[in-house]
């Protein structure tokens, strides 16, 4: 059974922080980039929803199904986005990856493909998980894409597993 702890994942250029209230600040401006809270079909919070959004993922996390992390870019410094562990079912050694979202300015460069990296790597040979899935809505075809582009293959659609703000 997999025992998932908050840490920290290192490497390509990217930090995966385990996600506390001192990100908020980075975590709204990553959000302000491209006014990613606008996009109907993501969790991206406004600046103003910052707050909430991070005490939702960390009462996840409390409750054992979620694990959020901050996404840095170690070349400067910022905070460009959030990732997570969610659904996780450690009687099973499964989680999903998603509720993934980076800065416009990081999309379509290495940071999403580093992240993915980090964190299967981490699931698999850390954690000793049997099975990662990836996430993402049905409407998201840039995400649909970018999975497709990890190797990653689609096995259906899930409709109505989360309310949508709109």
């Amino acid at each position: 059974m997999i025992h998932p702890e908050p840490s920290t994942l290192e490497g390509h250029g990217v930090r995966l922080e385990p996600l506390d209230r001192k990100h908020r600040d980075g975590l709204a401006a990553a959000a302000a980039d491209g006014k990613l809270w606008e996009l109907f079909f993501t969790s991206v919070p406004a600046p103003q929803e910052t707050d909430g959004y991070i005490a939702s993922a960390l009462e996840g996390q409390q409750k054992g199904h979620m694990l959020p992390w901050a996404v840095r870019d170690l070349k400067s410094g910022e905070i460009v986005g959030s990732t997570r562990y969610h659904d996780i079912i450690a009687a099973a050694d499964r989680v999903e990856i998603g509720y993934t979202w980076y800065a416009q300015s990081r999309q379509r460069t290495h940071v999403n493909t580093a992240c993915k990296l980090l964190l299967l790597a981490h699931a698999f040979e850390t954690l000793g998980c049997q099975v990662v899935g990836l996430r993402t809505d049905n409407f998201n075809f840039r995400s649909q894409r970018a999975i497709e582009g990890l190797g990653a293959k689609k096995d259906g659609v899930i409709r109505y597993h989360a309310a949508r703000r709109d």
